[in-house]
């Protein structure tokens, strides 16, 4: 299996096991984090998920020898390594140890945090080999950091540090070498707590809202907004607050 999945609680971990080749993406490791994804969306127990790598490396993109042996490491729909064109309507936290390069670090971006070791290493080296970030990595990473940093890090392909991407904005957290995991999995834990609609529902506002019209935003707002304001969770988390309880989300 070149991917593992385990549930801690309501948080789906899921770790790219191919240390031998620095976690690098096949069309069978594309196609097993697809299938990942779609049951973190699936699973009503589940609400949120955490993707890493195994061995002290997060990604080295994609399987250069399985490229030029006829594969192609997506999945209709999903792109890139199952995940780069549509992410879960879950919040993902990417858990970066060693390097997250290429279409590595596009999986990173494409999650919705990054918890980082201290001594991990991010780029996109494409145009050093004569290519160009095709996996969301030009898309993102402009959103994500400001626009000169994201011109300079994609037009160089030179390797940021973890303390540069941090200070950049990019990494939520650094943590102590090797403790990236344990780190991204308290803060799931941390976003599990809170009643599932109103976690997606909030996810779904910050990434379409920048694209609604001035004039519409708070229509658009409120149609996603509506169905959450009348949940059955709505209630049970007035409740709770007002017995002094923690909420039971039930996601409805």
């Amino acid at each position: 299996m070149s991917v593992r999945t385990e549930c801690e609680d309501a948080v789906l971990v899921v770790t790219i096991d191919r240390p031998d080749v620095r976690n690098a993406i096949d069309t069978a490791t594309a196609e097993a984090i697809g299938a990942a994804m779609a049951r973190l969306d699936e699973d009503d127990s589940l609400f949120a998920g955490v993707l890493t790598g195994a061995g002290g490396t997060f990604c080295a993109g994609m399987d250069l020898k399985a490229f030029l042996a006829g594969e192609r490491p997506a999945v209709p729909g999903r792109g890139f390594a199952g995940l780069v064109e549509a992410p879960p309507a879950k919040p993902l936290i990417a858990a970066v140890e060693g390097y997250a390069l290429a279409g590595g670090f596009e999986i990173a971006l494409a999650c919705d945090l990054i918890v980082a070791a201290d001594d991990a290493w991010f780029g996109l080296p494409e145009v050093r080999r004569g290519l160009m970030a095709g996996g969301g990595g030009l898309l993102r990473l402009p959103r994500k950091v400001p626009l000169g940093k994201a011109t300079e890090w994609a037009l160089t392909g030179d390797r940021i540090s973890a303390a540069e991407a941090h200070d950049a904005g990019l990494v939520n957290r650094l943590t102590p070498h090797g403790e990236a995991l344990t780190e991204a999995k308290a803060l799931a834990a941390r976003i599990a707590a809170n009643g599932p609609l109103g976690v997606r529902a909030t996810k779904r506002v910050l990434y379409e809202s920048g694209q609604w019209p001035a004039d519409e935003a708070f229509a658009r707002q409120n149609e996603i907004y509506e169905p959450v304001r009348s949940s059955e969770d709505a209630r049970e988390g007035a409740t709770a607050f007002t017995e002094k309880r923690s909420p039971v989300w039930r996601g409805r």
